[in-house]
């Protein structure tokens, strides 16, 4: 792929007994074969970062792996449902996605979306909390609380989706992110609502806390009840804020 790697061998050992795909990854432990479960870890926290995987030449030259290395990795993540299935082509996929969400938000509104949350989340929830590995869970956890400073609705929704995401279920959570692509279009928003409330964060994070306490304790019926409490709350302040004369933005 035109590009060279430059290996350091140990002195008195020729090249042509150097097999450079089966080295260790730095800081890997004796016997870890390559640090496979490290890299992999480290594919799944970039991807989760940026929503998307960088090309695969820069992702390996970020890694510091051979091309076989990295490729093995992402079969392995792709196969088990940890990650998307590799697109093919270039068909212009982020623009695909964003014109059918706004043709979907144009006939939706906040009640119809929350339904289909809570048809889908709390299901998702239960599967995180049977599925999903320790640093998956680890990242639940933390943003299941809103930092200080950090925009509310952002955080929410990387809540949102990293529960999705550890699901282990690539198209649910698909699905999932179609949903909140369409309930971020200000078309579907109703008046009034304001994320930036400092009572509503602390009622939000302490609903997202009892979700992700359960997807820690690996019990996945009390996961999904406590999503489907907070769904249903969220629900009741559209409602709520809809009767108050907020009409749909």
């Amino acid at each position: 792929d035109g590009m060279t790697t430059e290996t350091i061998m140990a002195p008195g050992v020729p090249a042509s007994d150097v097999d450079v795909a089966s080295m260790d990854l730095p800081g890997t432990l004796p016997g870890e074969p390559a640090g496979l479960e490290r890299m992999m870890a480290a594919i799944l926290e970039r991807y989760r970062e940026a929503g998307e995987l960088p090309p695969e030449r820069q992702l390996r030259d970020e890694l510091a792996v051979t091309r076989h290395r990295l490729r093995t990795a992402l079969a392995r993540l792709r196969a088990e449902g940890r990650l998307p299935p590799a697109r093919t082509g270039r068909r212009p996929v982020g623009a695909t996605q964003v014109e059918g969400s706004e043709f979907l938000a144009r006939l939706a509104n906040p009640l119809e979306l929350m339904e289909l949350r809570l048809i889908i989340e709390p299901t998702l929830a239960r599967l995180t909390a049977l599925r999903a590995s320790s640093l998956e869970i680890a990242r639940v956890v933390k943003l299941a609380t809103t930092p200080p400073g950090s925009p509310a609705a952002a955080t929410d929704i990387a809540f949102h989706r990293a529960v999705a995401q550890a699901s282990r279920n690539t198209l649910a959570g698909e699905i999932y992110a179609l949903l909140r692509r369409i309930g971020t279009d200000q078309r579907i928003r109703v008046a009034g609502s304001d994320t930036s409330c400092p009572r509503r964060i602390r009622e939000r994070d302490g609903e997202h806390q009892r979700v992700a306490a359960a997807i820690a304790a690996r019990d996945g019926a009390a996961a999904e009840q406590a999503m489907r409490e907070h769904l249903l709350a969220v629900q009741r302040r559209i409602l709520e804020r809809t009767a108050a004369g907020g009409a749909v933005a």
